[in-house]
């Protein structure tokens, strides 16, 4: 199925669990400043840092009030206006930046903070790079080129206006404009698909609602009889063999945070599991999590792409492993993991993720934001079925 990489981005068990490393620190207790810190990743880095005795400061828009366990210094200014008053003065031993996408954030940042911090880590993306196509790439992989004048003069509105072709290209700028600013103290941590509770994409959370509904009714609202919510049988893309790569944000997060402690510099592929998973064994595992017995029909790639049935949108996690995508879901991660990159099961993600899900308001649960609603995966499925491949497999 050819799939553009532009798409992709636009869209955007290993050793010890993760939360058994949330004991306190025994090194030196760091100040942190962390730009944003109220989005997804955000919170559990100020939830696992507090845990571990840190000392935390935010700088954001103050926008997004969250309750936290313990103090937490807020500092409110606007990175789109270049208004970073608050931080005159400071210093911190370590900045975490969560939100950038944009260059002149970064040089802004450099511009109030240089000399005043002893580690600067920038979250970025695995769509840095400029090919997918080979299995096993690392971090030293060709990046993506900012192809316009001048990404320091990107805008905010010239983003929007086009983010599936300036995602990859200005967050690899942005690296770049880092390491002009910090130097050799920078940490670039790359992220694959980031997921968990929280995820208000649901480019995961697609799976664990829609296998868990396959043994939910609901009640007709004439008074009828309940009808299936979904089916139990489930339409799975592909032949259940291509790989995937994601991240849960806590690990993301409370690993960020021991990086800090570690000052671990460089660049890091920051995405899981430790060991290679599948499509099918990531759907057996979140249906045995979330105690669904579904009923998989795997459609070929090839039939989906006719359908205009989309890998990661409409599928979500899933990207056909071949071709121009072949690696993207097969980046090595053996840098992160020797720098302590540690995992949650898959059980824990899925199970954690439907528990958030089903905690939200009913019109926000009523249509997911990924994936098929039912009356087109019904209608995708009767197609295949009706179809010579149905009979060939």
């Amino acid at each position: 199925m050819p799939i553009r990489r532009r798409d992709l981005v636009a869209l955007a068990a290993l050793a010890a669990p993760a939360w058994a490393l949330a004991a306190p620190s025994k090194g030196k207790k760091l100040r942190l400043l962390i730009l944003g810190g109220t989005g997804f990743i955000g919170p559990h880095q100020v939830r696992y840092a507090l845990a571990r005795g840190h000392q935390v400061t935010l700088f954001n828009r103050g926008r997004q009030k969250e309750t936290w366990p313990g103090p937490v210094e807020e500092l409110i200014g606007d990175r789109n206006t270049g208004d970073l008053k608050a931080l005159a003065g400071r210093a911190w031993d370590v900045v975490i930046d969560n939100p950038t996408s944009l260059p002149f954030w970064v040089r802004d940042a450099g511009t109030a903070l240089r000399g005043k911090v002893g580690q600067y880590i920038f979250i970025s993306t695995i769509s840095v790079y400029a090919s997918d196509a080979t299995p096993g790439a690392g971090e030293t992989a060709p990046l993506a080129q900012y192809r316009g004048k001048d990404p320091l003069a990107v805008t905010p509105e010239m983003f929007r206006a086009d983010v599936g072709g300036l995602y990859g290209p200005l967050k690899a700028a942005s690296e770049a404009e880092a390491r002009r600013q910090f130097g050799e103290a920078v940490t670039i941590i790359r992220p694959g698909l980031i997921v968990g509770p929280g995820d208000e994409t649901d480019r995961f959370t697609y799976w664990p609602v829609r296998l868990a509904r396959t043994s939910e009714v609901v009640v007709s609202g004439n008074g009828g009889p309940a009808r299936p919510a979904y089916g139990r049988e489930v339409l799975a893309p592909g032949d259940g063999t291509d790989p995937v790569q994601f991240i849960d944000a806590r690990d993301l997060a409370e690993w960020t945070i021991r990086a800090a402690e570690a000052r671990h510099l460089g660049v890091y592929n920051a995405t899981g599991p430790a060991r290679p998973l599948s499509m099918r064994g990531m759907l057996t595992g979140i249906a045995t999590a979330v105690h669904a017995s579904p009923k998989y029909t795997w459609v070929p790639a090839s039939f989906l792409d006719a359908e205009k049935v989309s890998a990661w949108s409409d599928m979500p996690v899933w990207v056909p492993a071949s071709g121009d995508s072949a690696g993207f879901h097969r980046r090595s991660i053996r840098r992160a993991l020797a720098a302590g990159l540690t995992y949650r099961p898959l059980a824990s993600t899925a199970a954690d993720t439907l528990a958030w899900f089903r905690a939200q308001p009913a019109e926000r649960q009523a249509k997911l934001r990924a994936g098929l609603t039912p009356e087109r995966e019904t209608e995708v499925l009767a197609k295949w079925k009706a179809s010579p491949g149905a009979t060939s497999h």
